[in-house]
């Protein structure tokens, strides 16, 4: 029940002891004059004393006018906090040891819930992973399944945007004072790093990825083990969360975005404990929200240039802190508030931008419908031949050919991007500018004679051959509206010797054609009638992703780049396809 008081107390900085003796510091929000409540915990590197951390994911203010004691926490080596700070490494132990001091305070009555977005997403399923016994449920949000795919690497690229950025920025320049006390770091090497933060730019261009001067001297030994780590392998099985859905046992209300860089976890981590949670509660109190937001904008109506509505708004309409709260209230309060009779997914449909309620993700009645890549040889750029097509070719067709210059890639526009917004901005972006480019081959359908809707998991089997011994093939859908405007909705990426994830590294055969999947995660979109569905093609999506060099050597090798002249083929026995979950409109 609500605390009577409507006045708050703050007691900041208050020590919490950690397992090996490290001191972590943590700000507490409670009902003033209220007794034994339940608490809700975050574990933030990013500043507990912030109005972010304070109110972004969850009012605190608001959560303890609700009844809670709220505790934001700087977890080890981060602002307040003592340590050394490593990603994910420490967060299981850490999170374990956090979540029972705050169930032992004289404040709390035992039943303790973790919430936050991003990393701090992170330290929720690492510390569920580890089954403190006082934790009973988490909100997680725009956070990922498995660190290595999904968050550090993507098909088999580095993602070198969100990587260098999030290092560079958040990570390291943020926490200076307590990074340079403990490294007894100067203030020239600060100037250094912020020059090399504010010309991110260059950064990102640095070759090699793995020798970048700007991260040396010990200041971030996470990133380069990132980089020696490309496969997933021991160093990220460790810290899986998708490895460890069958031990964790919490209920969790999982949120993300359509544009967000960590959709594919946050819905892999939903699917993934409903089918296999270690607990009855925890399979059947999965909940799923996806908006049209991007990483930075949980909550908003605008992603990129593109306006979804006050609908889309948590202020105006989904009010996403208040479906936390409830969803907390029923399991740390016991209040029968009707959350087990609510249909478990909540997804906003792009296009005819409404909220809709479902009972299952992927959506049973979505039909893969295939669109095949169709062209006479030359679907190079808008001005080009290709187009899609729900008939497969019957007959020869000439293959498409494009040079990957890694030199001059092609640039990210929009997306689900993680990035410093002057360089790389997230969202829905006019991608007409990149499609005049030649090394794009685009296909288009022709215009919709009636509303399609595309709700669920997008694919694309491409059929490709590489003068090179190791290169990348990236996919794009588009939305495009009568007057020319592209937007786009998802996006995926692979590289070649990652294509078979049984395969370790191996090398493809220059000029053999190879089968290609190409997962470009999900959405949920409305074609309107006369819009088109256009699929994009290339081999660069820079600087999101590490430029393959297209040489065959190892990320930290690539001192030098050469081209590859890449053919994409489509016929009757190589049938290059775009495949997308079409839900039929009369069965809603």
């Amino acid at each position: 029940m609500a605390a009577n008081s409507n006045s708050v107390r703050l007691d900041p900085d208050q020590p919490l002891m950690l397992r090996d003796g490290t001191i972590t510091y943590v700000d507490v929000f409670r009902p003033d004059g209220a007794g034994k409540l339940p608490a809700l915990l975050q574990r933030t590197p990013y500043d507990k004393s912030t109005p972010h951390s304070r109110g972004y994911a969850l009012d605190a203010i608001r959560a303890a006018m609700s009844g809670y004691a709220v505790v934001i926490q700087d977890v080890r080596g981060r602002f307040t906090s003592d340590g050394e700070f490593y990603p994910f490494v420490d967060e299981m132990n850490d999170g374990y040891d956090s979540v029972e001091w705050v169930a032992g305070q004289p404040w709390c009555n035992g039943r303790v819930g973790m919430f936050g977005s991003s990393y701090v997403g992170a330290t929720q399923w690492l510390a569920a992973k580890a089954r403190p016994p006082s934790l009973g449920a988490i909100a997680p949000g725009v956070t990922a399944s498995n660190y290595h795919d999904g968050w550090a690497w993507r098909g088999g690229a580095f993602e070198l945007g969100f990587n260098l950025y999030w290092t560079l920025g958040p990570l390291i320049s943020e926490n200076w004072r307590n990074l340079s006390t403990r490294l007894y770091l100067s203030p020239a090497q600060y100037e250094m790093l912020i020059e090399a933060k504010d010309n991110l730019l260059g950064s990102l261009s640095h070759l090699p990825v793995r020798g970048n001067p700007d991260l040396e001297g010990g200041i971030a030994p996470y990133y380069f083990d990132w980089l020696d780590h490309p496969e997933y392998d021991g160093y990220w099985k460790a810290i899986s969360i998708e490895e460890a859905h069958s031990e964790i046992t919490v209920p969790a209300f999982n949120y993300g975005g359509w544009y967000d860089i960590f959709l594919g976890g946050t819905i892999r981590n939903f699917t993934g404990m409903r089918e296999s949670g270690g607990s009855e509660s925890a399979r059947r109190g999965q909940r799923l929200v996806v908006g049209p937001w991007a990483h930075s904008a949980i909550g908003g109506s605008v992603a990129g240039e593109r306006s979804f509505g006050s609908a889309a708004s948590s202020a105006y309409g989904i009010d996403l802190h208040g479906q936390i709260l409830r969803h907390f209230d029923h399991w740390l309060k016991d209040e029968d508030n009707g959350l087990p009779d609510d249909r478990p997914v909540s997804i906003f449909v792009m296009g005819e931008n409404v909220w809709r309620s479902e009972d299952e993700w992927p959506l049973s009645r979505a039909e893969p419908v295939p669109f095949f890549l169709r062209s006479l040889g030359k679907a190079n750029s808008l001005l080009g031949d290709g187009w899609l097509d729900r008939d497969a070719p019957s007959g020869g067709e000439p293959p498409d050919v494009y040079v990957y210059n890694p030199i001059d890639p092609v640039p990210t526009r929009g997306g689900p991007v993680i990035c410093d917004e002057g360089v790389v901005p997230a969202g829905a972006y006019d991608q007409r500018g990149v499609e005049s480019r030649h090394d794009v081959l685009v296909y288009t359908s022709l215009p919709l004679e009636r509303d399609i809707e595309v709700t669920g998991p997008v694919t694309v089997t491409l059929y490709a051959s590489s003068s090179a011994r190791d290169t990348d093939f990236t996919a794009k859908l588009v939305d495009v509206r009568p007057d020319g405007y592209a937007s786009n909705l998802t996006e995926g990426i692979v590289r070649a010797r990652c294509r078979a994830a049984e395969l370790t590294a191996p090398h493809i055969e220059p000029g053999l054609v190879y089968e290609y999947s190409i997962d470009l995660w999900a959405t949920s979109n409305l074609f309107r009638k006369g819009h088109r569905v256009r699929l994009e093609i290339s081999s660069s999506n820079f600087p999101k992703y590490d430029r393959n060099a297209n040489s065959g050597l190892p990320i930290g090798s690539d001192v030098t780049v050469t081209s590859a002249l890449q053919t994409v083929h489509h016929s009757p026995e190589l049938p290059s396809r775009l495949v997308l979950p079409i839900v039929p409109r009369d069965s809603r």
